[in-house]
This record gives C-alpha cells, structure tokens and sequence, in this order.
C-alpha cells in the first residue's frame, strides 16, 4: 500500500469500471450532451475490443478516465467513422495513406477528466502517460481519434501534434461543432514533443511529476471479452480527448 492518494488503473473492473464510465458519461453529457443510449449506440459494437484506464481519488471516486478500442473484427471507430458525413472518406485508405497499421494501432475514443483543483492538470497528464505507456506495451505503434478543436489545442500546449487524417478536416461530429480525425505514430510523437517541449516530455512521457498518482507495474492489457468481464452501465468536465470513443473531452 503506497501513501499516494490517486491510483491510476488500467482496466479497471467493478465498482472502479462503475466510477470509471460514470466519469465518461457525466463528462460527455455535460460537454457534448451525449446520453448513456447514444453512447450505447455509438461504442456498443466495439465493446469486446474495448478498454478502459481511469485515475481515483482516495474514495473510490474517479476523476479521470479515457476509452480506448484495440483492433478486432468491428475495427477502429474512428476509421469507420470518417465514412459518415461530413467527411466520406474510406478510413482504411486513408490510414494506408498515412503509414498507418490498423492491426497495431489504438483508438483512443473518450477522454473525461473532471474538474479538481489542483488536480486536473496532474490527471490529464496521468492519462496521457497511461496512454502511450500502455500501448507501447502492448504493442501497439499508432493512435487515431476524432478530436474537438479545444482539446486539440490543449495538447498542443504540451508539445503533441497529432497529424490529420488524409482527407478530412474540422466538421461537427457527435455534438462536437469542430472535431477532426487524427492520427499519431507514438514514437514520432513523443520524440518531438522531447525536442520541443522537454518539461511536457518529462512529465507525460517519463511520469517525472506524477508522483502524487500509483501507476500500475504491469502495463499489459487483457481485454474485457478474454477476462470474462461485463461491462456495467455509467460524470464535469472536460478533456475532452478523442470523442468517440479522446474527455476532457476529447470528443471523439
């Protein structure tokens, strides 16, 4: 037992999965006006390729937590996605286009983080650490999302510049008037942001800072579906990260 007052977990279940997607849904209700049925609708045929990581305060109470879909047989939303108006673009060639593996890239569909001050900044960071840690972990060389225009420029702050997907652009999606598919080779992208902004790179690519928060020692992700586990049902902010399912929001 460490004396650090947030856990960070990655794939969380029970009552964490609840305070977790609670978390999700109050943050994306509030910032986009999205519903626990569209939610449902929207993530319900990724649910099997679905995985969730989530920081908690000392009551259980989660103030962070991103959604992230790995490849499987539904594919990536976000590439399918840019199929729908206002873009109609086949996701798939352009993700060729870019360089993109399909088979070794994450989607990175929700990020929510709450507001707590003197916190949110540290768990915005954790999840973006938790982001890139895990996927390279396991594997994976690539991210894509579709992204509402303030988060976008939030983590331009910190030195990350995801590139846009070949043939899109800003357009209203899922009550994001201004959200944009992107894409990011992992590596590229932290060794940019370590030239660029290295205070950024320390702190979300190295967790040199988050010291208040216990990260996992096992990064390895099992999904739900090989677990066995079932997904319950399930709050202010807003990162909005990747919205479909990337909040504070990233609308994804």
């Amino acid at each position: 037992m460490t004396g650090t007052p947030l856990r960070f977990v990655l794939d969380p279940v029970g009552d964490e999965l609840e305070a977790a997607l609670a978390c999700e849904a109050q943050v994306f209700l509030s910032t986009y006006g999205n519903t626990a049925e569209e939610f449902e609708r929207e993530y319900g045929a990724y649910d099997a390729q679905t995985g969730f990581m989530t920081v908690l305060d000392e009551n259980g109470w989660a103030l962070a937590t991103t959604r992230f879909i790995a490849p499987g047989p539904a594919g990536l939303k976000t590439l399918n996605d840019t199929a729908r108006p206002p873009w109609g673009v086949d996701g798939i060639r352009s993700a060729r286009a870019a360089g993109i593996d399909p088979d070794r890239t994450w989607d990175v569909a929700t990020i929510a983080v709450r507001r707590a001050p003197g916190r949110t900044t540290l768990c915005s960071a954790a999840l973006y650490h938790g982001i890139v840690t895990a996927a390279l972990a396991n594997g994976i060389e690539s991210i894509v999302m579709i992204m509402d225009a303030r988060p976008r420029r939030l983590l331009s702050a910190s030195g990350l510049h995801p590139n846009v997907l070949p043939g899109t652009g800003e357009g209203e999606y899922l009550g994001s008037p201004n959200s944009i598919p992107l894409w990011a080779n992992l590596h590229r992208m932290f060794d940019q942001q370590r030239r660029s902004n290295p205070e950024a790179y320390r702190l979300i690519y190295q967790a040199i800072g988050l010291d208040g928060i216990t990260l996992p020692t096992d990064w390895t992700w099992r999904s739900r579906a090989a677990a066995g586990t079932e997904v319950a049902g399930g709050d202010d902010t807003v990162v909005p990260t990747p919205r479909r399912g990337p909040v504070s929001p990233t609308r994804r």
